[in-house]
């Protein structure tokens, strides 16, 4: 059993220490907080030990009636592996400012630079790359959500080029004072990162993304286009689609019309947190035509990355050398279909 602690207890953050808590090779030993908000109440009213990554807030806690067991640097001592969910930027600095110094293997988000952590993360396409690594970071939720559909096409037919337009939520839920409110706002970087965040993962694809903001906080919503290297049939699509094992199929025809609707068959699921961790994909949309695959999918950016977390502690810690046997755990212990 080995120990796990979550250095930010955010959106993602606490995805990920309730994941790791349901696995049976490792724990959460606390999670860490900067301000006493009610996440991290919660945390505590969780069970989770809570330690706190700016010691001279302590007073702040206490008067907030929230427990704190001590100090981040304190949790850092304890653990075989620290998962980093602090803002982007942050957690490249922790890297050399804390892990490195004191020998701790980190996973970190996609909000890092690629560069500065020095090997990414997909369960599915690269899992052997990470095995025994000190440092890697899971990639976006975007970027995971195009290599869980992209490798097994990838796989199946190869790939002469990609294209993607990626129309993103403009906030999360419960952020009031970020995103569009009425208007759609164009990223005008052309190809945005999205493609050269994919080719960290596979490394020879050509792929090249456009995106987008809408007012929405639901989920992003991808539009796919692949030219295959081989022919094969739509129903050949499906069938890899339906083989992949973070991806699934939907239908507009059950009623199943909008990024609105997957987040409500989520909750029909009882999903903690409404949480969508597969990549829906709608199966009407998917057409091949004259070499070329198309296709529609949606991309829950608060969960779809947090079983990639549970696997990235597997391969660093090498508790399991075989991506298919570490998917399956971590997909049985979480109720992924």
């Amino acid at each position: 059993m080995k120990n796990i602690g979550i250095n930010g207890y955010g959106t993602i953050g606490k995805r990920v220490a309730d994941a790791v808590s349901c696995q049976d090779d490792m724990k959460i030993v606390g999670v860490t907080k900067r301000s006493p908000d009610f996440e991290a109440m919660t945390a505590v009213e969780k069970g989770y030990d809570l330690y706190i990554s700016a010691p001279e807030r302590e007073s702040q806690f206490e008067e907030a009636g929230i427990k704190v067991t001590g100090t981040a640097d304190e949790l850092f001592e304890k653990l075989d592996v620290v998962v980093d969910c602090t803002p982007g930027g942050i957690g490249a600095k922790n890297k050399t400012d804390i892990y490195e110094k004191i020998g701790l293997k980190a996973i970190f988000e996609g909000g890092e630079d690629h560069d500065a952590i020095g090997c990414s993360f997909n369960a599915e396409s690269n899992y052997e790359e990470n095995l025994g690594k000190d440092y890697t970071r899971v990639v976006s939720c975007n970027t995971t959500g195009l290599c869980r559909t992209l490798k097994p096409i990838y796989d199946l037919a190869g790939i002469k080029k990609v294209r993607a337009v990626m129309v993103r939520r403009g906030a999360d839920p419960g952020e009031v004072k970020k995103g569009p409110i009425n208007g759609i706002v164009p990223s005008t970087e052309v190809p945005s990162h999205h493609g050269p965040d994919v080719q960290t993962i596979i490394k020879d694809i050509n792929v090249i993304s456009m995106a987008e903001l809408v007012p929405t906080t639901l989920m992003h919503m991808h539009n796919v286009m692949v030219e295959l290297e081989n022919n094969i049939s739509t129903d050949d699509v499906l069938d890899a689609f339906e083989n992949a094992y973070r991806v699934i199929k939907i239908k507009k025809s059950l009623g199943i019309d909008s990024t609105a609707a997957i987040m409500e068959y989520a909750k029909e699921l009882d999903r903690s947190r409404g949480n969508m961790y597969e990549i829906p994909v709608w199966e009407e949309s998917v057409n091949v035509q004259d070499g070329e695959l198309y296709y529609m999918q949606a991309v829950h950016q608060e969960s779809d990355v947090v079983p990639e977390n549970v696997d990235a502690i597997r391969a660093l810690l090498e508790l399991e050398e075989d991506y298919e046997k570490s998917i399956l755990k971590t997909n049985k212990a979480m109720g992924i279909i």
